[in-house]
């Protein structure tokens, strides 16, 4: 096993909170009922629009389609495009693959600020049926 740097175990972890925390779903985002969920400390952002969190909870209902891995690519892409906002890395690049007919793989590549790139596959732990 090897053990990442300061820098990247702290990149690990921002990458699993922005994808696993729940994000404020938006006023025309298709929800089971009429709660919005997501953190009460996004609707006071010090900065406009700044909130934290993914939109992949949403999928957790959802058929596997096509559609559906491609929300869920964007809504990853969406959660963690602060990195590239704040300067903390270069680029994010989202990957996914089926597994099976209820399971969606995400994996991200950061292009850290050096020029290497830190690959981040999820484990089991992070992956939620019907979603990802």
């Amino acid at each position: 096993m090897i053990i990442p740097s300061t820098v990247e175990a702290a990149l690990i972890r921002a990458v699993v909170i922005s994808l696993y925390t729940w994000r404020r779903a938006e006023v025309d985002d298709p929800v089971d009922d009429d709660e919005l969920y997501g953190w009460w400390g996004d609707s006071y952002p010090v900065f406009a629009d700044d909130r934290i969190g993914s939109r992949l909870w949403l999928l957790r209902r959802v058929k596997l389609t096509d559609a559906t891995q491609r929300d869920a690519e964007y809504y990853a892409a969406e959660a963690l495009r602060w990195l590239i906002d704040d300067g903390q890395v270069l680029d994010v690049a989202i990957s996914s693959a089926r597994a099976g007919i209820d399971r969606l793989n995400l994996g991200v590549v950061l292009t850290l600020t050096t020029g290497a790139k830190l690959e981040i596959q999820p484990t089991p732990s992070w992956q939620v049926i019907y979603a990802v």
